[in-house]
Order: structure tokens, then C-alpha cells, then sequence
């Protein structure tokens, strides 16, 4: 039997991941701030689901509830890192409190499930995190620079977490959705600045008008994205990264077509930085 923890667990991804599992006959701790919206949405399946109070801001309210998981089932064979909220506005826009809250909720509070997971992951000598970047973990946009910086953030560790514990049996991938009709774009996931500095409205001010059209218009089926990170989970070698969506494919073959083109026009900048006696890699 298959266990999985998985935040944000009471809407958008986190409530389609953790239907599919429990479908399947998998148990699912899901945790919430309010868990009592998952038990109502999913009452069906009994034992099976666990609905955990969590506010992945309070590191001891993530151990407490990966301890209730591993009492409850044994166990924590999957984590899914999927809690996360949105800052729109431009960087200069950005107040300091907005900017730490957005911190403290996708890499703090990633970094805090994590820690409270893992010592269960290395005693059994396996495991599998799922940490949920976005189509703005490789790429930044007006409007969108915090936001997008906090998921750049998210894979920078998640690199790093990859390498530190595929020798010990856990696996690790950053899933990077592009835009999903779940509810991220609502005043409920996606804070909006209210202050408004006119010299941006031709950049992070026209992300800000086009947003409100945008919700529940994008082109990403969540139900579908559930049952790609299902895949995922389940897969004998699983990757590092993995797109979900057209928009974001076709987003990551313009961003290395970007890359490729600046870095070979300047490549030979940085090939003359090196000392005389070194000895070139490429």
C-alpha cells in the first residue's frame, strides 16, 4: 500500500492528486488549512483518507502531521509539495510584507514539510517528493517576478535535494505546470499589489489587467495534470524536471532557443575571463 502527504490538498491539484490516489485504493494524507473542505469533498473513502490540519508556515504543525501520518498508516511513500500561493505586481510594487508572506508559504514552507518528511523517507531507504514549480520556474515575467523567483528558488533545491538523496533510495522531481484551470488565479491564491506605479502599466501593469481574463480560461486540464503527476510518481526513473502542459513546452523550447543564442553570441566574454595557465573545459 502506497502512501502519499500532500499539501494544499483542499483544491486545484492537490484535491485531483490526492482523488486519483485514493481511487486507486492508495492512502492520502491530505493536509489543508482547513482540512475539514477535504473531508466534505471526499468523504467516501473512509480509513483511507486522513485530513490533516496544516499551515506549511509552522514548522511544528508540519512535523506534528507527518507524525499523525506515519501513526496513522506507517509509513510516507510520496510527498507532494504543492502548496503555494501568488504575488502579482511589479518588483518595485512589491511591499516587503507580500514579499516575505509568498516566501514564507513556497520556499519556507516547502523547506518545512520537507524536513518533517524526509527523516521518515531515509529509515525506510526510499521515497518519492514531487515539489511543484510552475512554467515560472525557468522563466520570469513582468508582473510575475517574485512569484516566479520563489519557484526558481523551489528548483534550485530541489536540484540539490536530488543529488543528496538518490544515493539514499529517494527520488526527487520538480513537476512544472503551466496554466492549469484550478483556482490560482483568484483573490484566494494570487494577491494582487495595490499599489500601482504608472511607469510599469506597459509591462507589470498590463499582466495585471489581462489576469482577471485569464482565470478559468487556461488551457491546462487539472484533472488531467493529477493523473501526469501520478505517472510521475509511479515511474521506475523518474526525471529532475517534467513540463505538464502546451504552454509550457512551448515555453521551455523558446527559453533554451533564448539561452543557446545569447550564450553563444557572448561566449567568447567568457572564455576571456579565465587565468593564462588555465586549462579550457569547453
Amino acid at each position: 500500500m502506497t502512501t502519499w502527504f500532500i499539501t494544499g490538498a483542499a483544491r486545484g491539484f492537490g484535491l485531483e492528486i490526492a482523488r486519483r490516489a485514493l481511487e486507486r485504493g492508495d492512502d492520502v494524507v491530505a493536509t489543508a488549512r482547513n482540512p475539514e473542505t477535504v473531508e466534505k469533498t471526499l468523504p467516501q473513502y473512509g480509513d483511507q483518507l486522513l485530513a490533516l490540519a496544516l499551515d506549511v508556515t509552522d514548522e511544528s504543525q508540519a512535523r506534528a502531521a507527518a507524525a499523525a501520518a506515519v501513526k496513522r498508516f506507517g509509513t510516507i511513500d510520496i510527498l507532494v509539495n504543492n502548496a503555494g500561493r501568488g504575488l502579482l505586481g511589479a518588483i518595485e510594487e512589491s511591499s516587503d510584507t507580500a514579499v516575505r508572506a509568498v516566501y514564507d508559504t513556497n520556499v519556507f514552507g516547502l523547506l518545512n514539510v520537507t524536513r518533517a518528511v524526509l527523516p521518515t523517507m531515509r529509515r525506510q531507504g526510499s521515497g518519492r517528493v514531487l515539489n511543484l514549480s510552475s512554467l515560472g520556474g525557468f522563466t520570469s515575467s513582468a508582473g510575475f517576478g517574485i512569484y516566479c523567483s520563489t519557484k526558481f528558488a523551489v528548483e534550485g533545491i530541489s536540484e540539490a535535494m536530488r543529488q543528496e538523496l538518490a544515493p539514499l533510495g529517494i527520488h526527487v522531481t520538480i513537476v512544472e505546470p503551466g496554466y492549469f484551470r484550478t483556482d490560482f488565479l483568484d483573490a484566494s491564491s494570487l494577491h494582487t499589489e495595490a499599489k500601482v506605479i504608472t511607469d510599469y502599466a506597459r509591462t507589470a501593469g498590463a499582466v495585471r489587467e489581462a489576469v482577471p481574463g485569464l482565470n478559468h480560461a487556461q488551457p491546462g486540464d487539472p484533472a488531467k495534470g493529477a493523473a501526469a503527476i501520478l505517472t510521475l510518481a509511479d515511474a521506475d526513473t523518474p526525471p529532475l524536471r517534467a513540463q505538464l502542459g502546451s504552454d509550457c513546452a512551448a515555453e521551455l523550447d523558446r527559453k533554451i532557443a533564448q539561452l543557446r543564442e545569447e550564450a553563444a553570441t557572448w561566449r567568447h566574454l567568457a572564455l576571456s575571463t579565465d587565468h593564462d595557465d588555465a586549462v579550457a573545459t569547453v
